[in-house]
């Protein structure tokens, strides 16, 4: 090679040399001097915050993974393992991450890994810090089914008022057609009369069903005799009992108390009794006991009708609820009567419960607190007994297995 050619290659190539070694160095120097600087943490005193937050609380990273989190995230299922469960709530996460946008939704999201229950979450996503977002989440489960329940009530209130309504208006043109048929004219005019005294129970019923619904708790409460109470609703409905030749037997404990108001419980009772002999064959009997159980007074009424189906006995106390739809309308049943029942037991801090078997009968029983009045006994020591009465032998003879 010529050695000219080979002095000016090798020049070359230890220029390059240099110069890659300077802007190495170059480089290296700058970056010693500015370092790439690391991503912020979390604002001091995430942790505390959360501990106080009334709404469930969930911070993400820019991997979506849960860095901080509130405990009640844990209990209403939305952090399991330290992740995040719901697909839904990672997707609104990340659009909050890329646009730092703050966002709301209201989710019904799975409660549990078998998916057999939904809560209803109202949602709010926030950026804190570059790449993290706080997920609050506060139960609106309650609120939704509040919500249905007043829109279900409307709706049937709506149905069950144009029955009667219609049927005035009916019978009213049926009359002023048959005006020269004085035979008519009375039969129309009977069934009018039945027609609107049904309106106007229930009428009565849901202004009383909403009055106790919008009442959680009695304003002034006083002493009431379970006793005086129970022989005035059954006073209520002895007429009716009479009609359809049912015997009614009382048969109550002396003393019995509680705190409350005499006259809803004696509404209550008297519910009790008349769906009894509603649903009671001709020349049955409806025994009504009122007795002492611990620190409760039970008020049960037993009849003999045909009794309520298994699958039926957990709907009975709702609202516009019949086993059967058409013999209730053919008594006047309004189908309101159970649930005031149940109302009028929660308002005085007690509850009401059926024992029911096809084909032997329905027994109802009340349950409130006693009113501690008076000292009590030894509770359930045997002592002497007496004998029984003829009410109490009837009573027994009925059902003598409950």
């Amino acid at each position: 090679m010529d050695p000219a050619l080979a002095a000016t290659l090798g020049g070359a190539v230890g220029l390059v040399i240099g110069a890659v070694a300077v802007a190495a160095t170059r480089w290296s120097e700058r970056s010693t001097r500015d370092p790439v600087p690391p991503e912020p943490p979390l604002p001091r005193g995430v942790g505390d915050v959360l501990s106080v937050l009334r709404s469930i609380a969930v911070v993400l990273d820019e991997n979506d993974a849960v860095v901080n989190t509130s405990a009640s995230a844990v209990s209403y299922g939305l952090v399991r393992h330290g992740e995040l469960v719901h697909d839904e709530l990672r997707h609104i996460a990340r659009q909050v991450r890329r646009d730092g946008m703050i966002r709301e939704a209201e989710l019904d999201l799975a409660r549990g890994p078998n998916a057999q229950a939904s809560t209803v979450m109202r949602v709010r996503v926030a950026p804190i810090a570059v790449s993290h977002v706080l997920v609050l989440a506060e139960d609106h489960t309650h609120a939704r089914r509040v919500e249905e329940i007043r829109r279900d009530f409307v709706a049937n209130v709506s149905h069950e008022l144009k029955t009667p309504v219609g049927g005035i208006s009916l019978l009213a043109e049926a009359v002023l057609d048959a005006r020269d048929d004085p035979e008519a004219v009375e039969r129309f005019a009977q069934r009018i009369m039945v027609e609107s005294s049904r309106l106007s129970r229930l009428v009565q019923e849901i202004v009383d069903l909403s009055r106790l619904q919008v009442a959680d708790t009695l304003h002034e409460p006083e002493l009431v005799d379970v006793g005086v109470v129970a022989a005035e609703a059954v006073d209520r409905v002895r007429v009716a009992a009479e009609a359809r030749r049912i015997d009614l037997t009382l048969v109550s404990e002396q003393g019995l108390r509680v705190f409350g108001d005499a006259e809803l419980l004696a509404t209550a009772v008297a519910n009790l009794v008349t769906n009894a002999v509603n649903y009671s064959g001709s020349g049955t009997h409806v025994g009504i006991g009122a007795r002492r159980v611990g620190d409760s007074v039970e008020v049960s009424v037993t009849d003999q009708g045909e009794g309520i189906p298994a699958a039926e006995q957990e709907r009975i106390f709702e609202r516009f609820y019949r086993v059967d739809a058409a013999r209730s309308r053919a008594t006047g049943g309004t189908g309101l009567g159970l649930a005031i029942v149940k109302h009028v037991c929660a308002n005085h801090g007690g509850r009401v419960s059926v024992w029911s078997q096809e084909g032997r009968g329905s027994t109802f029983t009340m349950t409130l607190p006693a009113a501690a009045d008076r000292p009590r006994a030894v509770a359930d020591e045997p002592g002497p007994t007496r004998p029984r009465t003829d009410e109490e032998r009837a009573l027994h003879d009925a059902h003598p297995d409950r």
